[in-house]
């Protein structure tokens, strides 16, 4: 763990902190730490999402189909 990832982590805690007590000015210590915890370990968390999503390969056209609306079923919404 280096110090970039730390401070990264640490903002995080603080953002999180200073939000809450946004939110609810007369929050208690509990859920300051609750927050900063949150916040230090949703930081880890993002980071790690978007490490995944640039490792992925691109999708090819092959992969699992999606849904798209035709004109005959969006018109049978109403």
């Amino acid at each position: 763990m280096g110090i970039l990832d730390f401070a990264e982590e640490a903002a995080g805690a603080f953002a999180a902190d200073k939000a809450l007590e946004a939110v609810d000015p007369n929050v208690g210590f509990l859920g300051k730490a609750a927050a900063a915890v949150a916040g230090f370990e949703g930081v880890s968390k993002v980071k790690e999402h978007f490490a995944e999503g640039e490792a992925a390969p691109e999708a090819s056209e092959d992969a699992a189909p999606t849904a798209e609306l035709t004109n005959d079923q969006s018109d049978q919404s109403a």
